[in-house]
Parts: structure tokens; C-alpha cells; sequence
């Protein structure tokens, strides 16, 4: 399909909906192209579809903020083995404040605890809650690491900033890659 750059299905380590299939879009418009909505379904396909197995189906659609924009090396990157995503609402209010400690501060303290292969931060334009963040770990326990918890608390700032996003229930989750499409 036309902007579709990657993708891969993945299944649930810890809390989250137990599959999860997740998509590296050009844009986010690739979404509303005859090619994506048609896209011919395999005889697999037709079998294990979230619209025929699922129960608790999230189907948002995300546009990166942070990074501000595309680079080559993620464009033309692999799906990671495991994926950390937490998704959250802020009230207006902190919005500002919030997304400028998330994206300056807390995704680049944790984008450098090893195991990390980057983190990024998403605004929904379909669906919610409005944020998410996903960070690609090269396997599913870097978050239980003890570099991993260093990080949680150490700018002074976060104790203030972090209670201003509410998570959505089972966020965050943990996945691991069960096969690249």
C-alpha cells in the first residue's frame, strides 16, 4: 500500500490489549486512501482480523510530534522487537508545560538507558486519548531495568509534571514482536 512504510503485529508481555498491530504511516492520511481502506484481505487475513477475533479494539491514528518529523533512519528502519506504549490525556491547562518537560526531558532521559533504540511521541487525529508515547526496545524487559527506573525521577521537574497526564486503562503495556508484515 502506497505511504506505508513498515509493520508489524505484536503480542502483549504485560498489561495492554493482547494483540497489537502497528503501522509506519508516511502520514497520517495514508489511512483515508482507497488504497489502505481496500487493501485486499488474505485468506489468514479473514480468519484472525481484529474485526472478527477481537474484543477490546483501539483503532487510533497518531501523527509524530516528537521528533518533529521523519528521519531517513527511522523510515527505513525495522519494526523493534518489543515495543513500550503509553497512551494519556493532560488537560488543557498543563498542555503547554506537560508537552514541552515530554519531549525535551522525559522521553530523551529514558531514549538513553540501554536497550532503548529510541522513544517517540504521538498527538492522536483520530481516536483518543490524545497522546502516546512508544519507545522501541531491542527486547522486552529494558523498562525493568535498573537504568530504566534511574531515569523515572531524575530531573526535578517530573515529580511536579507527571501527575498532570492521566494514562488510559492497561497504559502502559509492553508488546513483543511476533512477526514483521
Amino acid at each position: 500500500v502506497p505511504g506505508v512504510l513498515n509493520a508489524a503485529r505484536y503480542e502483549a508481555v504485560r498489561s495492554g490489549p493482547k494483540h497489537l498491530a502497528c503501522y509506519e504511516l508516511e502520514s497520517a492520511a495514508v489511512v483515508e486512501t482507497d488504497a489502505f481502506k481496500n487493501r485486499p484481505r488474505t485468506e489468514w487475513g479473514a480468519r484472525v482480523s481484529p474485526s472478527i477475533i477481537g474484543t477490546n479494539f483501539i483503532g487510533n491514528t497518531y501523527e509524530m510530534i516528537y521528533p518533529t518529523s521523519l528521519t531517513p533512519e527511522i523510515a527505513s528502519s525495522d519494526m523493534a522487537p518489543a515495543l513500550q506504549i503509553g497512551r494519556m490525556d493532560v488537560g488543557s491547562e498543563n498542555e503547554e508545560e506537560w508537552n514541552r518537560w515530554y519531549s525535551n526531558i522525559y522521553v530523551p532521559n529514558y531514549a538513553k538507558v540501554p536497550g532503548c533504540i529510541r522513544g517517540r511521541r504521538w498527538k492522536a487525529v483520530r481516536g483518543e486519548p490524545a497522546y502516546a508515547v512508544v519507545y522501541e526496545f531491542e527486547h522486552e524487559k529494558v523498562s525493568d531495568s535498573p537504568e530504566w527506573e534511574a531515569q523515572r525521577d531524575i530531573d526535578p521537574s517530573t515529580a511536579r509534571i507527571r501527575p498532570m497526564m492521566t494514562h488510559a486503562p492497561q497504559s502502559p503495556g509492553i508488546w513483543k514482536k511476533t512477526f514483521q508484515l
